[in-house]
């Protein structure tokens, strides 16, 4: 396949940004996404339009600067905008599980990185979505003693339908896809994924009511706007997580703060 690569380049995050276009050749249908943005790379190092080059007056940016890492579709970190879709034209994967075949021989494709004003430029096409981690650090979590005589978690019993209901918004991998999604910019299906998630376990309902009014609260200092129900968020999660636990935080968050 050839194709033509229409990459968001940005220097730092006060830098203006620009597109910047390639031509790469010969990329197999079966190579992931990200495989062919290595291809990409090396092709631009073997050109030797390297970042000191750059520095030096050359022309291009050098090789395209974007994040991953376990490339398996868990960590969440190979979040990019592809031809107008987060992730891609693909449903319910991540970047890194795309595939070429999904694209055409000789198309162009537009890579961006997320627009958000949550999850701000670092360079190129990587972003920074440490304010996940903060919304996180604010309530995500259960607080135990440990190396006391506690019972195993395993041993309370939990109704099947109950277990996996919390599993499925336990499944979210905080790539960033339905705050970037959202016209709005809102991180709600984040948030819902983590305090339904726990709302629906025993364990996790002794803290409920602070964890929602905290990352809630985290979730608007931070920059990120509300929810009006577009459930675009829906649409582009890779994991499929529905705007059900949406209505779950709602209702923890309306009865913590009815209980003040």
């Amino acid at each position: 396949m050839d194709l033509t690569l229409k990459v968001w380049r940005q220097k730092n995050a006060k830098a203006k940004g620009y597109f910047e276009t390639y031509n790469v050749k010969n990329i197999s249908p079966d190579s992931s996404f990200l495989e062919m943005m290595d291809i990409l790379n090396e092709q631009l190092i073997n050109e030797g339009l390297d970042p000191v080059a750059v520095e030096k007056g050359c022309k291009s940016s050098g090789p395209v600067s974007f994040d991953h890492d376990c490339r398996e579709g868990i960590c969440g970190a190979c979040s990019l905008y592809i031809n107008g879709r987060a992730h891609g034209p693909d449903d319910e994967v991540t970047t890194c599980q795309l595939h070429m075949r999904k694209f055409k021989d000789g198309e162009t494709i537009t890579i961006e990185p997320w627009r958000s004003a949550g999850f701000p430029v670092i360079k190129d096409l990587v972003v920074d979505r440490s304010a996940y981690d903060k919304i996180l650090q604010a309530g995500g979590f259960i607080s135990v003693r440990t190396g006391g005589r506690l019972p195993d978690a395993n041993n309370i019993p939990i109704p099947r339908e109950k277990a996996e209901e919390s599993m499925d918004g336990a499944q979210c991998i905080g790539c960033g896809a339905c705050a970037a999604t959202c016209k709005n910019g809102s991180a709600m299906l984040f948030v819902a994924a983590r305090v339904s998630s726990l709302a629906l376990l025993p364990q996790g309902k002794i803290e409920g009511a602070r964890r929602a009014k905290a990352m809630v609260a985290k979730m608007d200092e931070l920059g990120f706007g509300s929810c009006t129900n577009t459930r675009a968020c829906e649409m582009e999660c890779p994991k499929h997580i529905t705007v059900s636990h949406i209505a779950r935080l709602n209702r923890e968050y309306l009865c913590a703060k009815l209980s003040d």
